[in-house]
């Protein structure tokens, strides 16, 4: 629910963001100098610019600007603090690669130190001007609930918890306050309405079964002599059992979804795929040009063959596409099929390190770049495999609603590699589901964290 204060918030907040980068920027340049240390004017002005598009990077990326965040503090706070962390390691990364001894590392402490706290003046500033505007100014949106149904009492919890919004109560001496049978308005609740209404109530939220909307034109009628506008929340709460999304086709016709996807959202696909790209980039660029070389040496080596091995692999809506990997067994013809079991035949010495490791994983990476693959996400199987679980698990197709990824949610939680039972791949498939139902940006980061960790400490399952 969007008021002035949330409007400008979300338009403010980027501007002074902005201005306050670059006023930091241009202050540390002057204060290095006080300390004896020197960085080139040309420099200083050429990674002013990159200093700013990678800020607005990370602020989109961790959702800083949306009005989702401005709805509240906290997640301003959060926002921010990781954005800036962010940054500090993008914009630290981006010079060590270009490697300009002109440019001070004393400039890089004082810009960060001085953005940290500048932006913590910026955002207390911005809490007590939030302060003041709800509750000297009554700055707030007053609401009222009909029907005191279990879907019209979760509204009003919803509501309670609202800094924007004031909750006004409940309208009505029983579960409705209106007969939908009869099409009558009680006298109770014709004079709540109308106290509702003197009392600043502009608009009430009516819960009512689907039904039953067709015969709430009298309540309707009621309410615009007191000019309360009436938002109606359908009760479907008791009729479907699953968890459900109301969104609207040409802002005309309702649409329930049976699950919720974040990224249907095509901010949120961009923002994933963002990331994908400069993350994989990363890992290209700074580990795969050297280690690949060293690799390929090891494995040429010690079995004849390729270097890579690729395989058709289900991607997302079931597309199949070529998946790469170092390759870790000697060439045979059983690949294509059989999964890789402990203390398979197949595996020569150094395949085993690489697939302990989790090293022959690292070419899918180019996958990630081509567009195939996302670096988190569910694992992707074999087209055989495919078919074969698809027949058996429940829900196993669902998982294919996204793009695979070189890790994922059931890979950290233990459901990786051989599936000698089907417990195991539904296991993995109700993690999968998890995932695609939760996906937040800030999940991703942490399955990768968790993904680093597992591999420093060791997986019984990979091998």
């Amino acid at each position: 629910m969007q008021t002035r204060y949330l409007y400008i918030l979300k338009y403010v907040l980027p501007i002074t963001d902005l201005m306050m980068l670059n006023l930091v920027y241009w202050g540390s340049y002057h204060i290095t100098g006080y300390f004896g240390k020197w960085v080139s004017y040309p420099l200083f002005q050429q990674y002013a610019v990159i200093c700013n598009l990678l800020w607005l990077f990370n602020a989109l990326f961790f959702g800083l600007y949306s009005e989702f965040s401005a709805r509240k503090l906290e997640r301003i706070y959060r926002g921010t603090w990781r954005s800036i962390l962010s940054h500090f390691i993008l914009f630290s990364l981006y010079l060590l690669y270009e490697r300009d001894a002109e440019f001070s590392r004393t400039f890089i402490l004082v810009f960060y130190l001085m953005l940290t706290f500048a932006f913590a003046l910026n955002r207390f500033i911005g809490t007590v001007f939030q302060f003041v505007v709800i509750n000297k100014l009554d700055a707030t949106n007053k609401v009222a609930v009909m029907g005191m149904n279990p879907t019209g009492k979760r509204l009003a919890e919803y509501f309670k918890r609202q800094r924007n919004i004031s909750f006004y109560g409940f309208i009505g001496n029983n579960d409705n306050g209106y007969n939908y049978q009869t099409g009558l308005l009680s006298e109770v609740a014709v004079a709540e309405m109308e106290a509702a209404a003197n009392d600043g109530v502009t608009e009430m939220y009516v819960s009512v079964p689907p039904e039953r909307m067709g015969k709430i034109h009298v309540l309707v009628r009621e309410a615009d002599k007191y000019c309360l506008r009436i938002k109606l929340v359908p009760d479907i709460a008791g009729s479907l059992k699953v968890p459900y999304v109301i969104d609207y086709i040409g802002k005309e016709f309702p649409v329930i979804k049976l699950r919720h996807e974040p990224l249907e959202d095509i901010g949120n696909r961009f923002k994933k795929r963002a990331f994908d790209v400069v993350f994989s980039l990363l890992v290209i660029i700074f580990i795969l040009s050297w280690l690949l070389p060293i690799i390929a040496v090891i494995i040429k080596l010690q079995s004849k063959g390729p270097v890579l091995f690729k395989q058709m692999r289900s991607g997302r809506n079931d597309e199949p596409f070529w998946c790469y990997k170092f390759r870790s067994m000697h060439v045979n013809a059983a690949s294509d099929n059989a999964q890789a079991t402990k203390g398979d035949s197949r595996i020569f010495p150094f395949g085993k390190f690489l697939r302990k490791s989790s090293l022959d994983e690292l070419p899918q990476f180019f996958n990630v770049l081509f567009g195939d693959m996302s670096v988190v996400g569910p694992r992707p199987h074999m087209l055989s495999h495919t078919e074969e679980y698809k027949a058996i698990i429940n829900q196993f197709m669902v998982r294919h609603y996204t793009k695979p990824g070189i890790t994922g949610w059931a890979q950290v939680n233990g459901f990786r590699g051989e599936t000698k039972e089907n417990i195991a791949m539904e296991n993995r498939v109700r993690h999968d589901i998890w995932y695609l139902e939760n996906w937040t940006g800030n999940l991703d980061v942490k399955i990768i964290f968790m993904t680093v960790i597992n591999i420093v400490r060791g997986e019984s399952n990979a091998y």
